[in-house]
């Protein structure tokens, strides 16, 4: 038996059956103004078959689309997708799991996604490394004083949050620095001893 308290839309055998129209539109002004097709300004452009100037019914599928992410929701990729940044490596893995996996309406696709861009970021750091030129994490801080750019700085709406920048964009890398010294001389001690 239900708690006659908990409202009806909150169980599974509705006590009482839904409104009727007429008992909408007397209790609510207003209600199913558009029910009438006559009575909505887009009316017109609702006809079919509009003249959209296609010549199709579906669009030509772009090919190259078995194997590629799509929602869970859609049966198949849409019919022109992009294709310049394949997935590849653990951020690929990560995205792909993602999208094999959950909804679209689920936030841990999201935040799977999310966390593929942030491992994507730190594989081409690596990357960067390796290639013999690395990223530089305090790009433009020379011109800065010697180009004017402190000067530039003057009048700006940001300049509240302006001295954080720095920390911001260097402090990862000096944290990142100092875990990999700490982690060396763990190491080392470890080896002596």
């Amino acid at each position: 038996m239900t708690d006659p308290d908990i409202p009806s839309a909150y169980v599974r055998d509705k006590r009482t059956p839904p409104p009727s129209r007429e008992e909408l539109r007397a209790r609510i002004p207003g209600w199913g103004v558009d029910l009438d097709p006559a009575d909505r300004p887009s009316h017109p452009r609702l006809q079919y078959p509009a003249d959209t100037g296609a010549h199709w019914d579906f669009p030509e599928r772009q090919p190259g689309g078995e194997g590629r992410e799509h929602s869970i929701e859609h049966a198949f990729v849409t019919p022109v997708f992009g294709t310049a940044q394949p997935l590849r490596g653990p951020s690929g893995a990560i995205r792909r799991y993602a999208y094999r996996r959950f909804s679209e309406g689920r936030l841990a696709h999201w935040l799977l996604l999310v966390a593929g861009d942030r491992v994507d970021a730190w594989e081409h750091h690596l990357r960067s490394f390796v290639s013999g030129r690395p990223d530089v994490p305090a790009t433009g801080v020379r011109t800065e004083l010697t180009h004017g750019g402190l000067r530039s700085r003057r009048g700006r709406s940001d300049v509240r949050h302006q001295l954080l920048d720095p920390v911001v964009v260097v402090g990862p890398w000096v944290a990142g620095a100092g875990a990999a010294v700490l982690g060396v001389r763990r190491l080392l001690r470890a080896v002596r001893g």
